[in-house]
Order: C-alpha cells, then structure tokens, then sequence
C-alpha cells in the first residue's frame, strides 16, 4: 500500500467516519467564512464607482488581483501545510482575511482596494487551500463528494448574506460594511483554526482504482507533477472553464444595470425580490449545490464523463443567458443554471490532481493546479474592456459559451485516454 498522507511516526489506528466527517464539517464552516472576499465584491463595485467616479475596469481589477492573490500563492501555502499541518495556515490566513477587508474600509484610492484585495486574497486563499487539501487526504475512498462538499461552502457560503450585505451598504455605507463583515468572518476563521488537523498514516482507508475512477498508486512530488504534460491539458481546461464563471460573478450586477433587468421584481416558487438580489442568491446556492451533486457523479460514472456534461451545459447555459437574459425571470433562471454548471470545476479537478498525482502532497498538488483560476481571473477585465469598447456584451459571452464547449469536448477526447495511459504506467 502507498503512503496515503504526511506522517512521521509509527502508523496510527483507523479513525471512526464520524472523525473524518466533523473535519470536513470545520473545513466547510471556513469555507464559508471566505466565501463573501469573492462572491460579495459585485454589491460593493456600484457604490464605490458613485463615490469616487472611477471606472469600472480600474475598480474590477482590485477583483483580479484578489483572485490571483487568492490563487496563485495556494501552491506555496499548500506546502506549509503539507509540512506543519492547517492549524498555523488557517489561524493566520483568518487575521489576513479581517486585515483586508478592514483596509477596504479605510481605502480612497484604487492603490488602497487593491492592497485590501489583496490581502483578502492570500488570506482566503490559505484557507481555501488547506480546506480543500483536508478534504482529500481524509476521503480517498469518496475524494469527489469530500473535495465538493468542502467547495461547496466557498460556493454557497455567501448565499445567506446576500441580502444582509446589500442591506448594510444601503444603511450604513459600503465602507462600514466591510468593516463589519471583514472582522466578524476574519475572527470565525481563527476560532475555526484551532480544531483542525490532518490525518496521521492509516488513519484513513487506502486509494482504489474502481472501473469508472481511475486512482495513482504512486505519489508524485509537485516539482515532478509540473513536468507532467498531462498536468498542463487539466491547467487548460480549468483556464477555459473558470473565465466564463469568473466573468458573471465579478460582472452579474453590472450586466443586469447595463440590460436595464437590475431593479425589477421577479416572483418565482412564491418568493419575490429585485433580479440582482434573486439572481444572486440563486446563484450563491447552486454554485454550492453543484460541487458536492457533480463530485458525488464524478465518483459513480468518472472525472471525465462528469466534466463533459457539465461544462457543455455550461457552455449552453452562457449561449441561453445571452439570448434571453434581458427577460429578468430568464435572467434569473439562466445565472443560476450557469452558476450550477460552472462551480464543479471546484471539485472535478483536485480530486482528479490528486487521482492522478497521489494524496501525499494532495493539498500542494491540487494547489499547484488552482492557479489556473488566477489565470482565468486576468481575463475578467479583458472581458470589461471589451464591454467598454463596444458597448455591448455579445463578443464576451460567445468567447465565453465557447471555450467552455471547447473544454467539455477535450475532456473526454483527450484527457480520459491520456490519464488511463498515465495511471496505469506509473502503477507499473
């Protein structure tokens, strides 16, 4: 049997589900701490372009710079805690989180939002990592369900406080409402951090291959896992897929105000709310449904069948949006399919990383990977300024209905042979 974690020592006993399950139970609570740096930023863009006049391509770079931030550092954070364990990382990455946001507050200049972002970032990042990493190592025999679950407090973390925060920015400002919110969740997550660990060797059950789910026997070192093309064509199709959902998430409100949907009632299943508000509550919560219900299918029909389906409904669901978004109740029923069918890749690609590449460095492997939605992230104010210069948003969503249609096809013409071949060689 392959070692399965970091662990010095003897190995330990098995632990019971109910251990394994409160871990991820922590994680998730974190998860859902983090959740607003990212999903709440639309609601504040508005008021912070009325108050300073600055356009929008300048403000949305303080988003890009916090997902880059949030991103491309998890590879490093990810081998503090493959290295020392989540404790430290989270327990730190809390305080940046509050930091952040409390500059925001303070800020008066672009300079300063972009500093508060990025802060924000490295501190939801850290967490992101290391929860999604904790995930993985404590359920290989159901990585896809634990790794979508674990997202899935990221995705619909913010759906709750979708009204609060609209509701603070209304009464007491923007800036007081990220005072507020920053702190609050900034000192949840370091209570949080406190209970966390990671599992010691034979703690959990060892790595299978079944006939869908195709599982490395061998660990790779993440120095060796960049060298792997294969590793490169997952980085791809995560960049494809990751930019479209981006773009609607940093964008929904703007769109909305631009196609003049924003502030109309819609009534659906006996609720009634402006377009925004439904739309983005709506969204918060299939993005988060989506992780765990397409991890849990990954682990019965496979990662690549899963993704095919999943980022072709994507690539349709953007296509529909386009078209008939400038009906609010379409609007409304679109964004959520879109969300729905673009937050998997938040649990469709750590769990193949680390199918592919072994749990011992699972959190800086899966890490190394997620960068690819900083990547993405550079596209969002490229899709802004092509807004700016046409006046329109038709060229962004048929690049973005594409790329998704183009990832879906790659995923099962290309990646599912090529990962058996490698699988199986490095069992050999």
């Amino acid at each position: 049997m392959t070692e399965m974690v970091h662990a010095t020592g003897p190995s330990a006993a098995r632990v019971s589900d109910t251990y394994r399950w409160t871990q991820l139970v922590i994680g998730v609570a974190a998860m859902v701490m983090i959740a607003n740096y990212q999903y709440g930023w639309t609601f504040f863009v508005p008021d912070i372009q009325k108050k300073f006049g600055w356009d929008r391509a300048s403000i949305q770079w303080a988003f890009t710079l916090f997902v880059l931030f949030e991103t491309w550092l998890v590879p490093v954070e990810g081998w503090f805690v493959d290295k020392y364990g989540p404790r430290l990382v989270v327990l730190i990455a809390g305080i940046l989180c509050a930091l952040g946001w409390a500059i925001n507050a303070q800020a008066t200049t672009l300079n300063g939002y972009y500093l508060g972002m990025i802060i924000a970032g490295i501190g939801a990042g850290a967490v992101y990592g290391t929860c999604v990493g904790n995930a993985l190592k404590w359920f290989p025999d159901k990585r896809g369900l634990a790794a979508g679950i674990t997202a899935a407090g990221f995705g619909a973390g913010s759906a709750l406080t979708v009204a609060p925060i609209q509701a603070m920015i209304k009464d007491s400002g923007f800036q007081n409402t990220f005072l507020y919110f920053g702190l609050g969740q900034g000192i949840i997550i370091v209570i949080l951090a406190f209970f966390l660990f990671a599992p010691k060797a034979g703690q959990v059950p060892a790595a299978i291959s079944t006939g869908t789910v195709i599982q490395s026997r061998r660990n790779y070192a993440p120095t060796e896992v960049i060298r792997e093309p294969i590793f490169w064509l997952m980085y791809l199709m995560f960049v494809l897929v990751g930019a479209g959902g981006l773009m609607v998430t940093a964008n929904l409100k703007p769109i909305a105000v631009d196609w003049k949907v924003d502030n109309i009632s819609v009534t659906l299943v006996g609720l009634t709310m402006t377009t925004v508000t439904f739309a983005a509550t709506i969204d918060r919560i299939l993005n988060g449904l989506t992780r765990p219900f397409f991890g849990w299918v990954s682990d019965m029909i496979g990662r690549e069948n899963t993704m095919f389906i999943a980022f072709g409904i994507e690539g349709v669901g953007i296509w529909a949006l386009y078209m008939l978004g400038h009906d609010p109740v379409w609007f409304v029923i679109l964004s959520g399919l879109v969300f729905f069918a673009w937050g998997e890749i938040y649990s469709l690609f750590p769990s193949t990383c680390t199918d592919t590449f072994g749990a011992k460095f699972a959190t800086t492997n899966a890490g190394l990977l997620y960068t690819a939605k900083g990547t993405a992230a550079l596209l969002v104010p490229m899709a802004n300024y092509m807004q700016q210069a046409s006046g329109h948003w038709d060229t962004v969503f048929v690049i973005a209905a594409g790329a998704n249609i183009l990832a879906s096809l790659l995923a099962l013409a290309v990646l599912k042979p090529w990962r058996r071949t490698v699988v199986a060689k490095a069992s050999a």
